[in-house]
């Protein structure tokens, strides 16, 4: 795998930042290390500011500092993971692209990556709304025609969110104005400042709140729930099934309790590793994210979605072995659990090898780097299909 080329990208924006982090030690050891790295999303995040509430408990009870690198996009997260720069990720959907290779990681430098995960925020937000001013006439996904859509470069995940939203509108990016930006970040910021209209972002944002606080206010775009629209339900699922329905009543003014939105929503942030990421250390930090539950739940709204009892142990991406161990220690690991993780690792297994015959049916055919996600998508989908997966999408679709 040749990272090279994104690696020096990301040093050259993160400069010296990133060049003063050695990789993180204790990773191959069964020692607790005294500080861990996590990598999230830019600084005013829902992810970031959860992540940092968390280390504040783990400070404060383990004497274990939490380091939070903020990376703007998709590829830049996953490289710290990758490289072994952060021990930890407060990923979105990205760890469910990068496991099935597809959107930024269906490059010759990428393919699908045995990630793993330790747990997810399900709580009463929407994870990845459409998030738009309150000045434009936005109510649902149907209104987004015509809108200036923000398109974050090189965030697959934000990216693949929006895409599905338009799609429940009934529309595609040929029906609204994309404007692109580097990273979510200067996304969220266009629309506070009347540049774009709508952005990818939790309803529990800090960006969210300072949009609503603006002059624009908060219009998150609804989505009809699947038994008022169906219609609208099947096409957002087509492009994003690891989406869920969901009334969020966390969130910036205007949702609330009284006044919840109706849209869509995923684990998140999910905190994600790679399988070979040490199985001691993942314990440890899975130990840590649940037992000091109580001393970070109030930090943050949206962080009450990290209890043990809100866990879905049957999701999109297999849980670390660290992780299935603690869970089995609190006696929340069924049987059920364990076969539906299993089968998770044998499709990660499966895309694997239908990589290597991309990759070999490449060369064969001389096929260059433009041309290789088409390819690949044919042979993912059929090797999918073959082994008894749903492979979601049959082609390149982005």
């Amino acid at each position: 795998m040749t990272l090279a080329p994104f690696l020096s990208l990301l040093l050259a924006a993160g400069g010296a930042l990133l060049a003063a982090l050695a990789p993180p030690a204790g990773a191959q050891g069964a020692r607790m290390p005294r500080t861990l790295v996590w990598t999230a999303y830019d600084v005013g995040s829902a992810g970031y500011s959860q992540a940092a509430s968390i280390g504040h408990a783990m400070q404060q009870r383990e004497g274990v500092t939490l380091r939070v690198i903020p990376a703007g996009n998709d590829v830049a997260r996953q490289i710290l993971l990758l490289r072994r720069t952060a021990h930890f990720g407060a990923l979105g959907n990205a760890v469910f692209l990068s496991q099935e290779g597809v959107m930024d990681f269906a490059t010759p430098e990428w393919g699908p990556q045995p990630v793993r995960i330790i747990g997810a925020a399900w709580a009463e937000f929407n994870t990845g709304a459409a998030s738009c001013a309150g000045d434009v006439g936005i109510k649902t996904v149907y209104d987004l025609k015509g809108k200036r859509i923000a398109w974050v470069v090189g965030a697959p995940a934000l990216n693949l969110n929006m895409t599905a939203f338009l799609a429940a509108g009934n529309l595609t990016w040929a029906d609204v104005q994309k404007v692109e930006f580097p990273s979510w970040g200067a996304s969220a910021r266009a629309v506070i400042e009347g540049k774009a209209d709508c952005f990818i972002a939790s309803t529990n944002s800090g960006q969210v709140y300072e949009l609503a606080n603006s002059p624009r206010k908060y219009a998150p775009a609804a989505v009809p729930g699947p038994q008022k629209d169906p219609g609208a339900w099947q096409r957002l699922k087509r492009w994003a099934p690891y989406f869920e329905p969901n009334l969020a009543t966390i969130g910036a003014p205007p949702v609330s309790r009284e006044t919840p939105h109706e849209g869509a929503t995923y684990g998140y942030p999910i905190i994600s590793t790679y399988d070979f990421q040490d199985a001691e250390l993942v314990y440890r930090q899975t130990r840590m994210l649940y037992e000091l539950f109580p001393d970070y739940k109030a930090a943050w709204p949206g962080n009450e979605g990290f209890a043990l009892e809100a866990q879905r142990l049957r999701w999109v991406v297999p849980y670390h072995e660290g992780a299935v161990r603690y869970f089995r220690d609190k006696k929340v690991w069924t049987e059920e659990a364990e076969r539906h993780n299993r089968e998770l690792l044998r499709r990660q297994e499966v895309l694997a090898a239908a990589w290597s015959r991309a990759q070999d049916e490449a060369q064969k055919q001389k096929v260059g780097t433009a041309k290789f996600p088409e390819l690949w998508m044919k042979i993912r989908a059929e090797e999918l299909r073959k082994a008894g997966f749903e492979p979601y999408w049959e082609a390149k679709f982005w």
